[in-house]
């Protein structure tokens, strides 16, 4: 009986030094996030704000903090920096450009309608002015990232009686780019067969080391006429261009 009544009183004395340790030590820790969300509040931190960062629930803060509440200026810039309001904001202002780019887009179209040849042709030098090569006398070239607007520099060739099988292109990529998956690229999106690609030009850099946003991906494409009258043409065309604007405009 002495050792049953020594072992239960024992046993008792180990679980109230259980329960003593456990509640300090939860006591405790209560006690520092309350401390640490006192300095968060006092700081201008939100409810949600402490909450993110020491796990405890919004009714607690409320308890612990009812005594701190926040300046109307503090609150005014916790609202407009919310971020779900921000995001509305920006879906609000996104749609209101899609709309009025839709606008746009077709007030534009109905201002361009269908080009004629002569639009076409006149068009053409134009682009040929801004972005052709100029410095061979026997080639005209158009290099640019953009297949759409390389696909009516071929058909601009077209109409100056240019056989589209007389073309020839070259592709400048970079060396982290897979050169046969972007030369099948170039080839369905201008609709030239490879036979008619020269060996692609691949810089030493890398397309992921570009500091520079990039809408297109596939490198840089380079169409490439060789034909002396045709040069001659659009080159003496530009020089007419040039005349036209040389002095004085009255439009």
């Amino acid at each position: 009986r002495k050792e049953e009544s020594e072992y239960h009183t024992n046993t008792q004395r180990d679980c109230s030094l259980i329960i003593c340790i456990y509640y300090n030590g939860s006591y405790m820790a209560l006690r520092v996030q309350r401390e640490q969300a006192v300095r968060m509040r006092k700081a201008g931190a939100s409810y949600s704000q402490i909450k993110q960062e020491i796990g405890v629930s919004k009714s607690t803060l409320s308890l612990w903090l009812r005594d701190i509440p926040l300046s109307e200026k503090r609150l005014r810039m916790l609202r407009d920096f919310n971020t779900t309001r921000i995001e509305k904001y920006r879906e609000t202002c996104r749609k209101r450009r899609e709309d009025r780019w839709k606008t746009v887009r077709a007030q534009m179209s109905k201002d361009i309608g269908t080009l004629t040849k002569r639009e076409i042709f006149i068009a053409g030098l134009f682009l040929y002015w801004g972005e052709g090569g100029k410095t061979v006398m026997t080639n005209i070239s158009v290099t640019n990232t953009d297949p759409a607007m390389l696909r009516f520099f071929l058909a601009w060739l077209t109409l100056l009686g240019v056989p589209k099988e007389r073309v020839w292109v070259k592709i400048h990529l970079y060396r982290d780019m897979d050169t046969k998956k972007e030369l099948l690229f170039w080839s369905k999106a201008l609709n030239v067969p490879l036979r008619q690609f020269r060996k692609p030009y691949i810089k030493h850099s890398s397309r992921s080391k570009l500091s520079y946003p990039q809408r297109f991906t596939h490198g840089t494409g380079n169409i490439i006429y060789g034909n002396r009258d045709i040069t001659e043409r659009v080159l003496l065309g530009l020089e007419h261009l040039r005349d036209q604007f040389a002095g004085d405009v009255t439009i």
